[in-house]
């Protein structure tokens, strides 16, 4: 097994509101590999992209507090300073954010801002910079890397700033790519060309943490995935263990609800019956009791999050592998032994 490159250890992250405490991330744990992918999936506001934003310290604000440590290459980067959060960010680790066109600054040539980055953590000169920079262009796929890079954003379409955003990430040579929807409001062509990008620079990228709701994009890409809820981490596995033997309620919920182009077409797709929990008050026991059709007595405490059908899965639920297995065949379209 390889090593782990990053540690995340029962994390927390709280902000203080004018209703109460929003309990974002709450008690998540888990590892990093060097040179694999790792998704975490999840509807919105299930904690993915504060887990991802405060590895790289950009959660920091007199209303946010903290529990936990974060481990890479020795130090805590939960605890580290600024000084030490800016030589790792876009160095050792980088990001891509949900939407390029707000991570982008508007009014700089975008050749300008990847050389800015290069020159923050390297000792080059311009012209070397802007080089390294069209090299970049080219390597993600822009044509005319040596006059678009004289460019302002909003001079590219959303595909091409989105590539740009990955050359951005590319620029120091990374060992650890956090892609945050690196998908979203892109059409389904871009979409397949991003992931098949990122698929292809994966040996450069080293370690990625692909942060998406898009099972679709996850299969195509991911090693190991990593389901949120509530805050919470609810199950995690291997990409094969998360889509074929599927443990938690919650990975049903999302399984079956994904568009299928084989067999009867439904009258209307399947949903999640219900809303997500608020993060203020949050249910007692576990936080998914509230929309989940095989509720009982004893949800209403917390289940740990424990390996319960074997191998490396663990999954946070009370029911038991055999009740778990009788009831999808019930329900008979979770995972994709249904489609075999």
């Amino acid at each position: 097994m390889a090593e782990a490159l990053l540690t995340v250890e029962d994390l927390r992250v709280g902000f203080e509101t004018d209703d109460g405490r929003v309990q974002a991330v709450d008690g998540v744990s888990f590892e990093l590999r060097e040179g694999e992918v790792l998704a975490i999936v999840g509807e919105s506001g299930s904690g993915k992209s504060v887990t991802a934003q405060t590895i790289m310290g950009l959660t920091r604000s007199p209303n946010a507090a903290f529990e936990g440590r974060i481990g890479f290459e020795g130090e805590d980067l939960l605890n580290a300073s600024q000084e030490q959060l800016r030589r790792v960010r876009g160095n050792e680790i980088a990001m891509i954010f949900q939407d390029p066109m707000t991570s982008l600054h508007p009014v700089y040539k975008l050749g300008w801002q990847i050389a800015e980055q290069i020159q923050a953590h390297e000792q080059v000169s311009k012209a070397d910079a802007r080089e390294r920079a069209t090299e970049l262009l080219r390597r993600v796929g822009i044509p005319s890397p040596e006059s678009r890079i004289d460019n302002y954003p909003h001079e590219f379409s959303g595909g091409m700033r989105q590539r740009a955003m990955i050359a951005m990430a590319l620029a120091n040579s990374p060992r650890i790519l956090i892609a945050d929807e690196p998908t979203t409001a892109l059409d389904v062509t871009i979409q397949a060309q991003i992931i098949s990008l990122i698929g292809d620079l994966r040996s450069e990228l080293g370690s990625v943490i692909l942060i998406t709701h898009d099972l679709g994009v996850v299969a195509e890409i991911a090693d190991r995935v990593l389901v949120m809820y509530g805050g919470m981490v609810v199950e995690q596995g291997t990409l094969e263990e998360l889509f074929y033997n599927p443990q938690h309620p919650y990975t049903w919920g999302l399984l079956g609800s994904l568009a299928r182009v084989d067999g009867v077409k439904p009258r209307r797709l399947p949903s999640i019956a219900g809303a997500p929990p608020s993060l203020i008050a949050p249910p007692k026991g576990c936080r998914f009791r509230t929309r989940c059709p095989h509720e009982f007595d004893r949800c209403a405490e917390l289940p740990p999050l424990a390996a319960r059908a074997g191998g490396t899965q663990i999954d946070r639920c009370w029911l038991s592998p055999q009740e778990k297995a009788a009831k999808r065949a019930v329900e008979g379209r979770i995972g994709l032994e249904a489609t075999a």
